[in-house]
């Protein structure tokens, strides 16, 4: 009994040690869907995003799942709009509304603000 125990605190101990931070595909960051995440040049202060409110409509925040956690150059905001962000490196990632399925890109170099997040 006192095994069996022991194997399941391990097990439980291993399956949240692991942040699932958005991955690197193709030289360009990903979410969990595979839909591509980017940047914004207006985000000026580390760790805080500058788009909210219609901003936020066009390009909504990459969102951790419940439970995801902050991991080395990855950490976790609350955006303005008080949604929860992935942040990469201190600038906060978003995915664009136009990009209709994983692995698009209609949103580089959109107004030439918006750019892929790369590794």
């Amino acid at each position: 009994m006192r095994k069996t125990l022991l194997l399941i605190a391990a097990v439980a101990l291993s399956q949240t040690a692991f942040a699932e931070v958005p991955k690197a595909v193709d030289g360009r960051f990903v979410d969990s869907e595979g839909y591509t995440l980017y940047t914004f040049d207006k985000d000026t202060t580390p760790g805080q995003s500058a788009c909210s409110g219609a901003c936020s409509k066009k390009w909504p925040a990459a969102q951790p799942a419940a439970g995801d956690k902050a991991t080395g150059d990855w950490t976790i905001i609350k955006n303005a709009d008080g949604v929860p962000q992935w942040v990469y490196k201190g600038h906060p990632l978003y995915r664009f509304a136009d990009d209709k399925k994983p692995g698009d890109t209609t949103g580089d170099n959109f107004r030439d603000v918006w750019h892929i997040a790369k590794p």
